[in-house]
């Protein structure tokens, strides 16, 4: 049976998004060739009645099993059968994107995506890029592969529009029903085309001008993230050697009814949020003379983090008669954000990394993560969290999950930094 809606790529923004369309009753199929998907034993092309996804998809999409058989329930099928793509009347491509080791984001999965989309693309439909992207990337690198493959001209034939995903997985309060939806069309009708189908997701429709402006949002939430990001990193590095409690600054500060937003430092930026710097667009894309030079130095900042909390870590050592070599470190959640199995980003494996480096011995404990490697070596899991907390000669919390009673801890641990502030003042060494 044809589908309304097919989401294209099912990782952590794909997944939710179909969620939501099959929660407000879209018929909707869902495609990916990649291993992130499985079909349980069933007719080709189709989904089987679990409605399977493997543990690399759910894990992204921070969906469980239980939501997704829910779905299965509800008509969401999954399928590597691209010919599904051209019975659908919206298309919607969440393609994953990285930055590359020259900085540079990769579009290659997008371009994918879209040559699959192509030779199926049937008049009238309409094409939405969620994938992060700088600006001109859905008109001067989408459009030119969905025109060339499909031998129709968007605008004309097809509607193409770009929506910045806003997702913020595991949070309560905000989701896509919620959480207002940018939207930009290649002409206006494509952008009244992308509102229609938003309409029926979430409360709150925001129309930007066009392409490149919905792009933009994208580049100044993400970078708004990261460099507020920092200049909390940089206060608490500054409050450390000041000897001021910095938490205690930022609860103070957070009562100003205007002016002032809460951010918080942190042993490292994780997340899949991509920091896009101008600098390190396409040559026609970029801005001679004008680079976001506090977007990069953001950057820097944030990637010095773990290094100084390696720092950090040695002193206390010192301090307390121990070098770092030979020292058992425990590493207290893995994932970059609380209750959460994803570790997109998480600094924990860097920080494991410069820990073995100087020769300690590291261990970890993480609810949500069965087992962890690094330099593809495995790493000792902690089943017994206080045991392990009162052998170790020092315990780090990286992530602050909601089971772990940090008085406790701060109790049976020799010595304990806290990386994220949660620790009650004076229990624990904190960033």
């Amino acid at each position: 049976m044809p589908a309304d809606l097919a989401v294209i790529g099912l990782g952590h923004l794909g997944l939710p998004l179909a969620q939501a369309a099959v929660a407000a009753g879209i018929e909707t199929v869902g495609y990916d060739s990649g291993p992130a998907t499985s079909a349980a034993p069933g007719p080709a092309g189709a989904a089987g009645p679990a409605g399977t996804v493997a543990t690399a998809g759910a894990t992204d999409s921070t969906l469980t099993a239980a939501e997704i058989r829910r779905m299965s329930a509800a008509g969401f099928r999954i399928t590597d059968n691209p010919a599904e793509l051209g019975r659908v009347r919206t298309a919607v491509i969440c393609a994953p994107t990285q930055l590359g080791a020259d900085r540079a984001l990769d579009l290659s999965a997008v371009g994918e995506a879209g040559h699959t989309l192509a030779a199926r693309l049937r008049p009238h439909t309409t094409v939405i890029l969620e994938s992060a992207a700088h600006p001109g990337v859905t008109e001067d690198y989408l459009r030119p592969i969905l025109e060339a493959g499909s031998g129709l001209r968007a605008g004309r034939d097809f509607h193409l529009a770009y929506s910045p995903s806003r997702l913020d997985p595991g949070n309560r309060t905000h989701g896509i029903a919620n959480t207002p939806k940018v939207i930009g069309g290649l002409t206006p009708a494509c952008t009244e085309s992308a509102h229609a189908f938003y309409a029926r997701l979430t409360e709150k429709v925001v129309r930007a001008r066009g392409l490149r402006e919905a792009e933009t949002v994208q580049l100044l939430e993400t970078n708004y993230r990261h460099v507020n990001i920092a200049l909390m990193n940089e206060m608490a590095v500054l409050c450390h050697d000041l000897g001021v409690d910095l938490w205690d600054v930022i609860r103070c500060a957070e009562t100003k009814p205007y002016g002032f937003q809460a951010f918080r430092p942190g042993p490292g930026v994780g997340g899949r949020s991509v920091p896009l710097d101008p600098n390190y667009l396409p040559h026609t894309t970029r801005t001679p003379g004008h680079p976001l030079r506090m977007v990069g130095l953001a950057q820097e900042i944030n990637g010095r983090m773990p290094q100084y909390v390696i720092q950090r870590c040695a002193t206390l050592l010192n301090e307390h008669g121990k070098s770092a070599r030979g020292a058992r470190v425990l590493l207290l959640g893995v994932t970059y954000k609380p209750d959460l199995a994803d570790q997109e980003g998480s600094p924990a494996r860097e920080i494991a990394s410069r820990l073995l480096d100087l020769g300690a011995l590291v261990s970890y404990h993480d609810p949500f993560v069965a087992g962890w490697r690094v330099r593809d070596r495995p790493v000792p899991r902690a089943e017994s969290l206080y045991e392990a907390a009162a052998n170790a000669d020092l315990t780090i919390l990286l992530q602050h999950h909601r089971t772990y009673d940090l008085q406790g801890l701060a109790v049976k641990a020799q010595l304990l930094l806290d990386t994220r502030g949660a620790s009650p003042a004076g229990a624990a060494h904190r960033l």
